[in-house]
C-alpha cells in the first residue's frame, strides 16, 4: 500500500513538474510591408502536430510543451512562412509575412516594434533619384514617336462551375465555353468586355503636346449599351498612363502621391532590400510603404540601377489593402523599362490589373488593361510633323473601327500575351436568350432614360423616362412625353422635343428643336464637337431661380420638396443657334431669341405705379457666349455631358443685349456674366472644387429680367445653388458669387481608430454671394416697373449671403449626408435656418 502511494505521490510530482515546463509563445502576425495585422491566420507546429488561429487583431497565443518548435504558416496571398521558435522568443513575437506579389529577400521575424528613421540610407537614396528623375526622361527630348498596343479587358471573376450552378447562370449553361484562367493566380474568369486599340503616339516639346493617332480600334461586350465616346473617357481616367516620376499619379479620378514625388520621404517609408540583376545592370530593391495604409499612396518595389545614375528599370506597385478607395479591391501596376545606347528611358510594356467589388463579400470584376510600346524613334520625318497641326489630341483615322480580323492578326504585337476573348461571340448568344435580351434592355432604359426605336440600329430614342410624370403648384400633375432622332435617319439633320400637359392649369407646353449639324454625326447630335445651326421653340412653365445644371426641372426624384414651390410663371421662346467647338477646349455660341415671359396666378406682374395686372413682356435678345474648358474630359450621354474630371479650368463669358421696338421688343438692356470653376488637388490632403461668377444687368428692367439666384427647394444636394435659399429671395442687377468645397478623402478620419474602419470621408464647404440690387432697378420709385414678388427682399451691398455645410460622404460608398447652416439674413420670416440635405454620390 506504500509502494502504491508513494508511486502516488511520485506521479502527481512528475505532472507539477511537467506544468511547470510549459512554455507560451505569444505574438503578432503582420503584413511584412504595410505593417497590417492579419487575423484568422493558421500557425502550424510540426513537433506538437497541433497549432491556432490568430484573432481579429492578429493576435496569437500558444502554449507548448518544448521550449523548441518548428512553426510553419501557409496563407493565401502569402508566402509560405517557417521559423524555429525557442524559450526566448516567447514574448511580443512579430512575424512578417511576405505578400506574394512581391520579391522580399525573406521574411523577418523579431521582437517589438519597427523603429523607422526618417533619414535612413534608403531616404538619402530616394532623395538622390528625385534629384535625377528627369536624367533619361524621353520628354527631355525634342521629339518622340512610338507604336502602342493596349487591350482593356473586364471579367467576371471567380467563374468557376460553382457559380455557374447558380440561379443566375443556370439558363447560360454555353457560358462554360468561354471560360479562361488569369495567368497571374489561375482563377477561372469570363471576359464581358473587350476593347483593343493600335495606335501611334507622339510627342513634341516644343509645344509641350502630346498627340495620339489612332489606327484601329475595336470593343464587344455588355457595356455596348452605353455611348462609346463617353465610355473611352471614363477608362481615360480610371485606368489612364501612370508616369511614376510625377509628384501625384492620376488613377481612378483620385491623385495619389508617387513614391518619386518631392513630398515622398514624408508619406513612405522606404527600405533598401536585395540587390539582383536587371537587363544586366546591377540593382537594388527599393521597397516602399506609406506611413498611413488608409491614404491615397502605394506599396510596391522599384528596381533601380546602382552605378550612380538611379535609372528605375522596373515598377511593381499596388494599393494598401487599408486604402480609403471605393469598388477597388485590388489594384497591382507593372511597369518596365530599358535603356538606350543614348541613356534615354523607354517603357516597353505597362500592366494595370483591378478587382472590382461593390461589396466585400462579392467576386466583384476583374479588369486588365495591359500596353506594349515598340519602335520608338527620335528624328522626326514631314509626315510626323504634319500630326501637329491637328486640333485635337486623339486623331482618328478612317475607318478605324471597321478591319478586319486578318488585319488585327498581322498587326498586333507578336510577343503579345493577347488570347481571343470571343466576347463578340458570347454576346450574340446571351442575347438569343429571352431572360438575358430583356435584362440588357430595361438595364439600358435605366442607365440612359430612354427606350430606343427600334431596338437594333434605332432611329429614335424616346424619353426621357424620369420626366414622364412631375408635379409643382401651378400644374399640379404633369405629365410630359417626348424624344429625339439619331443619326441613323440623318447624320447631319436632327429632331428633338417633347409634349406636356399640366392637370391643374389646363395648358399645354412642349419643345421642338430642328439642328443641322456641319460634322458628321455618329449616332446623336451633341456628340463632340459640336458644330451646328439650331432652331428652336419652347413654351413650358419658368421655375424662377430653379435652374439645376446636370438634371431636368421634371425629374420626378426633384418632386419632394422642403418650401412650397410657387415662384413659377411661363416663358415662350424661339431661338436661332448657332454653336462651334474646337479640340483647343474653346467654344462659342450665337443665338438670337425672341422671348416672351407671361404671368401665372403665382408670380403675377404687377405694376408699381398703379397696381395693374401686365400679361406678359415680350423682348428680342442677341446672345455670345465663349467658353474656354481645356483638357475636359467628359461622360457623353443622349442629351446632356457629364464631367467626368474637374482639373481642367472652366472660364465662360456671356453677354445678351436686348433691343427695344426690334419684333416687339418691349426693353433695351445688356447683361453680361462670368464664371471660373477648377479643382485644386492637395495631393494626399485630398482637393478642393472652386466655382466662381459675376453678373450685373446694365439697364433698367422688370424683375423677370432680372438676375435671380438658384435656390434649391429640394432636400437633395444640387451643384451651384442654395440649400437655405428660398426661390427668389434675392433678386439683384449685380452679384458676385463663391461656391467652394473641400473634400478631405478621409484625411481625418483614416486617423481615428474606429471611424477609419467605416471608410466614411469629411466634406465642408462654403457658399455665398455678394448681391446689390440698384436704385434704377427698385420698384419703389420706379413707378414703370413690376412689384417685387412677396418674399423678396433687398440684399445689403456689404452683408453677403453665406450658408455653410459639414458633411460625410461614402456612407456605404454611395450616400453622402450634409448638414448646411445659414450664417446671414437669419431674421426674415419663412426662411430655413438649417437642415440636412442628402445625395447619392459614387465615386473612387
Amino acid at each position: 500500500m506504500r509502494s502504491i502511494k508513494l508511486l502516488l505521490i511520485i506521479g502527481m510530482f512528475c505532472c507539477s513538474l511537467s506544468s511547470f515546463a510549459q512554455y507560451t509563445f505569444k505574438g503578432t502576425v503582420q503584413d511584412s510591408l504595410t505593417k497590417e495585422t492579419l487575423p484568422y491566420i493558421s500557425l502550424y507546429f510540426e513537433e506538437l502536430k497541433d497549432g491556432c488561429i490568430s484573432n481579429l487583431q492578429g493576435r496569437f497565443s500558444f502554449t507548448s510543451p518544448v521550449e523548441k518548435l518548428t512553426l510553419r504558416i501557409s496563407a493565401m496571398g502569402y508566402k509560405d512562412f517557417v521559423c524555429l521558435l525557442t524559450s526566448k522568443d516567447t514574448a511580443d513575437i512579430q512575424i512578417l509575412l511576405q505578400p506574394t506579389v512581391f520579391s522580399l529577400n525573406e521574411v523577418v521575424v523579431h521582437s517589438g516594434k519597427e523603429k523607422y528613421k526618417r533619414d535612413n540610407p534608403a531616404v538619402r537614396f530616394v532623395r538622390e533619384m528625385i534629384r535625377h528623375r528627369d536624367d533619361n526622361d524621353p520628354d527631355q527630348l525634342e521629339f518622340w514617336k512610338r507604336n502602342r498596343y493596349e487591350k482593356t479587358t473586364f471579367y467576371i471573376n471567380e467563374f468557376d462551375s460553382a457559380k455557374q450552378k447558380k440561379w443566375l447562370y443556370r439558363k447560360f449553361t454555353f457560358l462554360n465555353n468561354y471560360v479562361d484562367t488569369l495567368e497571374s493566380d489561375g482563377k477561372p474568369v469570363l471576359a464581358v468586355s473587350d476593347r483593343e486599340l493600335l495606335a501611334q503616339d507622339y510627342f513634341r516639346r516644343e509645344s509641350k503636346e502630346q498627340k495620339q493617332v489612332v489606327q484601329a480600334r475595336r470593343q464587344a461586350g455588355i457595356d455596348e449599351m452605353f455611348s462609346q465616346q463617353g465610355m473611352e473617357q471614363v477608362i481615360s481616367v480610371t485606368m489612364t498612363d501612370v508616369d511614376i516620376f510625377q509628384n501625384n499619379i492620376t488613377l481612378f479620378t483620385n491623385k495619389f502621391v508617387s513614391p518619386l514625388s518631392k513630398m515622398g520621404p514624408s508619406f513612405y517609408k522606404y527600405y533598401l532590400m536585395d540587390t539582383l540583376v536587371i537587363n544586366n545592370e546591377p540593382c537594388v530593391d527599393l521597397t516602399f510603404v506609406p506611413f498611413n495604409s488608409e491614404s491615397f499612396g502605394f506599396t510596391g518595389h522599384l528596381f533601380v540601377s546602382l552605378n550612380g545614375e538611379y535609372f528605375v528599370h522596373q515598377v511593381k506597385m499596388n494599393f494598401p489593402k487599408k486604402i480609403n478607395l471605393n469598388f477597388v479591391d485590388h489594384m497591382s501596376l507593372e511597369q518596365n523599362f530599358r535603356r538606350t545606347q543614348g541613356n534615354i528611358r523607354e517603357m516597353t510594356d505597362e500592366k494595370i490589373m483591378t478587382n472590382f467589388k461593390l461589396t466585400g463579400k462579392d467576386d466583384g470584376m476583374y479588369a486588365c488593361r495591359s500596353v506594349q510600346y515598340s519602335n520608338y524613334t527620335y528624328q522626326p520625318t514631314p509626315d510626323d510633323l504634319t500630326v501637329f497641326k491637328h486640333p485635337q489630341k486623339v486623331i482618328e483615322e478612317d475607318h478605324s473601327e471597321t478591319h478586319t480580323q486578318e488585319y488585327w492578326a498581322e498587326m498586333t504585337p507578336k510577343d503579345s500575351t493577347r488570347k481571343a476573348t470571343s466576347v463578340d461571340k458570347m454576346m450574340q448568344q446571351l442575347r438569343s436568350v429571352p431572360a438575358f435580351y430583356w435584362t440588357e434592355k430595361v438595364l439600358k432604359v435605366l442607365f440612359t432614360g430612354y427606350i430606343p426605336i427600334p431596338e437594333e440600329k434605332p432611329v429614335f430614342y424616346y424619353g426621357i423616362m424620369n420626366t414622364t410624370i412631375s408635379g409643382n403648384a401651378l400644374e399640379g400633375v404633369r405629365l410630359r412625353a417626348g424624344g429625339m432622332t439619331t443619326a441613323r435617319v440623318n447624320p447631319h439633320l436632327f429632331a428633338r422635343g417633347y409634349v406636356a400637359y399640366g392637370f391643374k392649369d389646363h395648358r399645354v407646353k412642349g419643345l421642338g428643336e430642328l439642328e443641322y449639324s456641319f460634322n458628321k454625326k455618329k449616332e446623336y447630335a451633341n456628340e463632340f464637337p459640336i458644330h451646328s445651326l439650331r432652331l428652336s421653340y419652347k413654351s413650358d412653365i419658368d421655375q424662377y431661380g430653379q435652374h439645376y445644371l446636370y438634371t431636368s426641372q421634371d425629374n420626378v426624384f426633384l418632386a419632394l420638396k422642403r418650401k412650397r414651390d410657387d415662384r413659377i410663371g411661363y416663358l415662350q421662346k424661339g431661338e436661332l443657334t448657332y454653336t462651334n467647338e474646337f479640340h483647343s477646349g474653346f467654344s462659342f455660341q450665337i443665338a438670337t431669341r425672341l422671348r416672351r415671359d407671361e404671368a401665372s396666378s403665382l408670380v403675377p406682374f404687377v405694376k408699381q405705379s398703379d397696381g395693374s395686372l401686365v400679361e406678359s413682356i415680350q423682348n428680342t435678345e442677341l446672345e455670345l457666349k465663349l467658353r474656354y474648358a481645356p483638357n475636359e474630359k467628359f461622360f457623353q450621354t443622349q442629351w446632356n455631358r457629364y464631367p467626368v474630371s474637374l482639373d481642367a479650368p472652366v472660364f465662360t463669358l456671356s453677354h445678351t443685349l436686348a433691343a427695344k421696338d426690334i419684333l416687339g421688343g418691349d426693353y433695351r438692356y445688356h447683361h453680361t456674366e462670368f464664371g471660373f470653376q477648377k479643382r485644386f488637388w492637395f495631393s494626399a490632403f485630398g482637393y478642393t472644387d472652386v466655382i466662381l461668377k459675376a453678373g450685373k444687368v446694365w439697364n433698367k428692367v422688370p424683375f423677370p429680367l432680372l438676375i435671380i439666384p438658384n435656390a434649391n427647394l429640394s432636400y437633395t444636394i444640387q451643384p451651384e445653388s442654395y440649400s437655405l435659399m428660398n426661390a427668389m429671395e434675392f433678386i439683384n442687377d449685380q452679384y458676385a458669387s463663391w461656391d467652394v468645397t473641400y473634400y478631405l478623402n478621409g484625411f481625418l478620419f483614416n486617423r481615428i481608430p474606429l471611424l477609419k474602419h467605416l471608410k466614411w470621408r469629411e466634406v465642408i464647404g462654403c457658399k455665398g454671394m455678394f448681391g446689390y440690387l440698384s436704385e434704377k432697378n427698385r420698384p419703389k420709385g420706379n413707378d414703370d416697373l413690376f412689384a417685387l414678388p412677396y418674399g423678396s427682399t433687398l440684399m445689403q451691398s456689404n452683408l453677403p449671403y453665406v450658408e455653410i455645410n459639414a458633411g460625410i460622404e461614402n456612407i456605404f460608398k454611395i450616400l453622402r449626408i450634409d448638414y448646411v447652416h445659414r450664417l446671414t439674413y437669419r431674421n426674415l420670416p419663412h426662411i430655413s435656418k438649417h437642415g440636412v440635405r442628402i445625395s447619392l454620390h459614387m465615386t473612387f
